[in-house]
Order: C-alpha cells, then structure tokens, then sequence
C-alpha cells in the first residue's frame, strides 16, 4: 500500500517526466520547422536570384547602360535608359521574356532614375517604370509608376534590396538591384519579383 509521502513522490516523478517529454519535442521540433522555413526561404532566394541574373545577363548583352535625351512614358517625362544602342522605354520584349522564363507570377522591370524639379528646392528623386511586365487593375501596363518603399532607400543608397513588397497593391517577393553606369552613378534600377 502506498503512502501519501509516495503519490507525491510519484506524481512529482510523472510531471517531471510529461515536462522533459514537452522539451524534448520541442528541441527536436523546433530545429527541424526552422531547417524547413529556410529551405523555403532559400527556394524563394533562388527563384529571384535566377532572374535577377537572366535580366542582368540579357541587358548586359545588349552593351553598358546609359542615359540620353527625356521622353514621355505614361504620363511623365522620364530620362531614356538605353543598354548599349538599345532603347528600353516602353520596349518591353527583354521584360516579358525574361518574365516568362521566371515562371508563374513573375514581374519584371526596369526603372530609371528620374529628379523632379521643385521650386526653391533641389529636385525629388524618383525611379520611373520605363520597361515592365507589371499591370495595373485595368489591364494596361505600369509604366510610368513610381518604385515605392522599402526598396527605394536602398536603392538611392546605391545598394540592392530584397524581401516582400507590395507592388499595386498585391505582394510580392522581389528583389531589386541598381543600374549604374560606365561611371558608377547610379542611373536606374533592375526588378525581378513573384507573387506571394
């Protein structure tokens, strides 16, 4: 017959041992759910990294970028990119192949860099849409749009940006890097991203 001193015992025995069970699933758990959120992220790392580099490698074929002269995209006067002898506003087949090959849900683009002129002011710095695969609600294409944050510090920073972004209005896992030109400055910037 047990005593009441020996329930006890085997009580506190029984709880120790549920607690050091709910520990051990956890620490196997855990490390496991944190390997298999990283194979995700690095499968979602690889599909834009594998873009990024196909538009990079493409307009790189074409010869350096550059800019010249101003033109109407949208409805805003923007600086011309060219990639060597090639005009790249409003020529969206280098986009929407590239688009293509990313695979569904995949946007493309190409921005230049823009300065509004204020009064009294030195200009704002904006990156236009010239070339994309991104539509608006309507159907048409986005040229013309603004890029927005968090990717446009990091980009007048002359630095690339990755993670989530929404793009007019959907999300999107993006990735965007800056064109520079022969002589560093920064005159424009690279977009790959999917729909999440």
């Amino acid at each position: 017959m047990l005593r009441t001193g020996e329930l006890i015992a085997d009580g506190a025995v029984r709880l120790i041992a549920k607690k050091a069970l709910v520990v051990l699933v956890i620490a196997i758990g855990l490390p496991g759910s944190l390997m298999l959120m990283a194979s995700a992220a690095n499968a979602q790392e690889t599909r834009t990294v594998a873009s990024m580099a196909a538009l990079k490698e493409k307009t790189a074929k074409l010869g350096a970028p550059k800019i010249e002269g101003t033109e109407a995209v949208g409805n805003k006067l923007v600086p011309v990119l060219y990639f060597g002898s090639t005009k790249m506003n409003d020529n969206f087949t280098l986009v929407d192949e590239v688009a293509k090959e990313g695979g569904p849900g995949m946007a493309v683009t190409l921005f230049v860099k823009a300065g509004l002129p204020l009064e009294q002011h030195a200009p704002i710095e904006e990156y236009i849409r010239v070339a994309t695969s991104v539509q608006l609600p309507d159907g048409r294409r986005a040229v013309g749009t603004v890029m927005g944050s968090p990717a446009l510090g990091s980009i007048k920073a002359g630095y690339p940006y990755f993670g989530e972004v929404e793009l007019l209005g959907t999300a999107y896992i993006t990735r965007y890097e800056p064109i520079k030109d022969a002589s560093g400055e920064t005159i424009g910037a690279y977009f790959v991203g999917y729909k999440k």
